[in-house]
């Protein structure tokens, strides 16, 4: 099983619907799919039709309290599992800090999944925040994704995003890498975005996926219907643009076994 965080400190860039398409796209091409909601807010988990539920979450594994494997959920739909969020997740802050092992907890605590080895992939998404459920997500993670919007002041967030990245590689975990940059909410109207895709390409070079999300009212749609937008709308361009990601991710894994 190979652990993809999808990650970045700013808000609203598209993370939580690249979590959840990405993931679901990967399940309709038949690939064992389970999608962890780090974030307190929940977003993930409604937008895949959960409620909010006390002890739903990863809350109870981390203090020492629940069985990781206890808090799977089955979906709706084929080869797609989540593990659901909850508010009460960020209490996390405060219950990592009496830890020994606080770094390396959320690693721990996907060891059996790891070891049972029933999914392909196990996809995170992350709360927008440079806090302690972000770190703990890269430091057990394989790789990162990150979501960038087509917009100048989200090259700040990316510089940021890697010289966190850097830190916590060199502190806890030296095999994490960037799996890719995703461009979202492209804008094909106006020069503004594409100009953005030009220079985020001259810093990242191939680590930009080439393929790109435009701005559609269909993927915002889909979250308030409590379903992913291969289920909301799948002729829409945004179900077309995640499918034609998760054809590129697939193929991006072709030089390790996962």
């Amino acid at each position: 099983m190979k652990i993809v965080a999808v990650a970045n400190q700013k808000g609203g860039v598209g993370k939580t619907t690249t979590s959840v398409s990405l993931a679901a796209c990967l399940a309709e091409k038949g690939v064992k799919t389970l999608l962890i909601d780090l974030d307190p807010q929940a977003s993930a988990s409604s937008a895949l039709g959960f409620e909010e539920q006390p002890g739903c979450s990863l809350y109870t594994s981390f203090i020492g309290e629940g069985n990781i494997l206890s808090v799977i959920k089955t979906t709706t739909y084929p080869n797609l599992c989540v593990i659901p969020s909850e508010k009460d997740l960020a209490g996390i802050e405060i219950e990592i800090a009496k830890m020994d092992d606080n770094l390396l907890r959320l690693r721990q605590l996907l060891e059996p999944l790891r070891r049972q080895n029933e999914f392909d992939f196990a996809i995170m998404d992350c709360p927008p925040s440079l806090g302690t459920l972000m770190t703990q997500a890269l430091a057990a993670a394989d790789s990162i994704l990150v979501p960038l919007q087509c917009e100048y002041l989200s090259l700040e967030g990316l510089s940021k995003i890697v010289g966190y990245i850097d830190r916590v590689r060199d502190a806890a975990n030296p095999g994490l890498h960037i799996e890719g940059i995703l461009m979202t909410m492209f804008d094909a109207r106006t020069r503004h975005s594409q100009s953005v895709i030009n220079e985020v390409k001259e810093h990242m070079g191939d680590k930009i996926y080439r393929t790109i999300i435009p701005r559609t009212v269909r993927l915002s749609e889909a979250p308030s219907f409590g379903l992913p937008i291969t289920a909301y709308d799948k002729n829409s361009t945004g179900t077309v643009a995640y499918r034609a990601l998760a054809d590129e991710f697939l193929s991006r894994q072709k030089k390790s076994q996962y």
